[in-house]
């Protein structure tokens, strides 16, 4: 990349010609010692593992494998990682006080088409000395991720990047979140309400609300992160944007008869024309 005070080619634009988002340009290491880094890859794939597990159990743990961590030091690192128990419990994270929480619609409710439902969610992404933040838009009857986005923060700017990005491809008739302060803003909400959208959001704590995101977060960490060491942001995205295309296209879904989120997104002759 061409640093900012040389060449005519602004920053923007550097980014969009190699196709990585802005945010990552500004990437710094997030001021965490290497020992905290650490506690967080251990802290990501506990949790990947076993999402009951609360600050007390994660504490136990921690200690299990030799680190002298303290409750409170564990708490403010699954904090930062954005990482929540599925059971009501003293709030990790916070909802705006001021921003509208939105009932949850879809408690029983036959998911049998597509763009029926659409939910996003957001996970933590290690790498080698550092961590980004991941958003996506999944549809729930398909399982096909419709758009993604990373951020080295967890402000809602690339949350709306991803929303814009799958409302260019369609618009769903319900759109479930969590109550995050990036989902519940007025930037976020507003935007769905101007198109009519109707929005759900999760129970405080319960995870399972928004189970298929989950589901998605669990293949992502074990066929993709895990497996590698990502150095840096734009090596993230570069890999993550190559696992998507496979995710979509090529991996089959037991629950989907064994076809890809694709074939049953755009039907199998279209996604195969997209895709190819």
């Amino acid at each position: 990349m061409i640093e900012p005070d040389h060449g005519h080619i602004g920053i923007a634009r550097q980014c969009e010609l190699v196709g990585l988002p802005r945010s990552t340009y500004y990437y710094v290491s997030q001021g965490e010692s290497a020992e905290n880094v650490q506690l967080m890859r251990l802290l990501d794939e506990q949790y990947t593992q076993r999402p009951y597990y609360g600050v007390r159990r994660m504490t136990a743990w921690l200690r299990s494998q030799g680190y002298e961590v303290n409750r409170k030091r564990v708490a403010r690192l699954l904090q930062t990682m954005g990482l929540e128990t599925i059971y009501p419990k003293p709030h990790l994270s916070q909802s705006h006080p001021d921003h509208r929480i939105y009932p949850y619609l879809l408690r029983g409710v036959p998911i049998t088409r597509i763009n029926q439902v659409w939910s996003t969610d957001i996970t933590y992404i290690r790498l080698h000395g550092g961590f980004i933040y991941l958003v996506a838009v999944m549809d729930w009857f398909s399982r096909y991720v419709l758009s993604w986005a990373v951020s080295i923060t967890m402000d809602v700017g690339f949350c709306l990047e991803a929303l814009d990005q799958a409302l260019e491809v369609a618009q769903p008739e319900i759109f479930n979140t969590d109550q995050g302060a990036q989902f519940t803003s007025i930037a976020f909400t507003g935007r769905l309400e101007a198109a009519a959208i109707r929005i759900s959001m999760d129970g405080r704590g319960r995870a399972l609300d928004n189970v298929f995101v989950e589901r998605l977060w669990r293949t992502v960490k074990y066929e993709e992160v895990y497996l590698k060491d990502y150095q840096t942001p734009r090596q993230a995205t570069q890999e993550l944007a190559k696992f998507f295309v496979q995710y979509n296209g090529q991996r089959l879904h037991q629950s989907l008869n064994y076809q890809t989120p694709a074939a049953v997104y755009f039907g199998v002759a279209e996604a195969h024309n997209i895709l190819s």
